[in-house]
Order: structure tokens, then sequence, then C-alpha cells
């Protein structure tokens, strides 16, 4: 009975593990009076967490690809929102686009980036080819030059990343203690 009782107790004081939700833009939404470059830049977008589109009826929200959002066309959209309430999930890393279909809308700024990454803190990164150098001989050559450049390390959890750490934490903790009360009972 006691285990039974330490279980409930254990799983009622858990935390459910939520991603962070972004209202996209802040208190002011998904307007046209927005930098969404400068208000992205601020935010940390980890896998798990969602973007909040508040907007009012002259607005929508059109996921795209990386061209139509450099080329503001909503031509062919991956999704399109028009419920002046939108929430978008960030469910793999990568670059995620945004714009407003409204006409001039996403030209006048109304358009939004965002790069997720993966929730150990580090985003996906391609590898680049050697540099090309040219030999004395003058014929070109892909050795890499004799120089030795480390990456900084990545940044601490935050957000989802940080929660996902401390529920490791705590079930390694609930299992510790879950052994304990059997090796009492047995």
């Amino acid at each position: 009975m006691a285990i039974q009782i330490t279980l409930l107790i254990l799983m009622l004081t858990a935390p459910a593990v939520y991603g962070v939700q972004h209202t996209v833009g802040g208190t002011n939404g998904w307007t046209q009076s927005v930098n969404y470059d400068t208000w992205a830049a601020g935010e940390t977008f980890v896998v798990g967490d969602t973007l909040l589109f508040t907007y009012t009826s002259s607005h929508s929200v059109d996921t795209v690809s990386q061209a139509d959002y450099t080329s503001c066309s909503s031509t062919n959209p991956i999704s399109s929102n028009s419920d002046g309430s939108t929430t978008i999930d960030l469910p793999k890393t990568g670059s995620m686009y945004f714009i407003c279909p409204t006409a001039g809308h996403c030209l006048g700024g109304m358009k939004l980036q965002v790069n997720v990454i993966a929730a150990n803190g580090t985003s996906p990164t391609t590898p680049s080819p050697p540099p090309s150098t040219t030999t004395p001989s003058g014929t070109p050559s892909t050795t890499p030059p004799s120089t030795t450049v480390s990456s900084p390390p990545p940044p601490p959890p935050s957000g989802a990343a940080s929660i996902y750490c401390n529920m490791n934490n705590m079930l390694f903790g609930f299992a510790v203690v879950l052994g304990t009360m059997f090796a009492f009972m047995g």
C-alpha cells in the first residue's frame, strides 16, 4: 500500500513537460507595426515549442518555403490560417518561414523566419567542403589549410531544453526512490 501511495504522490507532483509558446510580435502580435527580424533575434526557438500568431481579420498567416518567403509569394503556401489566433508547432530543427498574404503586407515587412534548434541547444550544421587553394604549380588543391579552428561550446540549455534536463533528473531520482523502497520491502 505504501508503494502505491508513494507512486501516486510522485505522479501528481511531477510537472508536465511542454515547450515554450512564443507569442509572435510580443504584445503587438502579428501586425504591420513590428520588426519581426528584431523580435525573432531576441527569442530562442527549440523543437517542441510553438508559435502563437494573434491578428485581426485584415491579416492571415501562411507557412511558406524559403523561396516564397524571399519573394513574398503566397501562391503556393504550405499552410494557410486566418482564424485570428493560430498556433504553429515547431516539430523539427531548421528554418521555418511565415508571411502575411494580404497584398503589400509581406513586402512591408510582415514576414517571419525562425531557426529551430534541437532540445540540446545546438542548431543543425551542414559540413562545408574543404577550401580550394592553388599550389605553386598553379593546379587547384582541396587540401585544407593547416590552421585549426574550433567551434565555441554550445550555449547552456534554455526553455524546453532546461525543462527536459530537469525532467530527466527528476525521473532518475524517482527511480532511485523506487529502487530503495523495493530494497527495504523485499
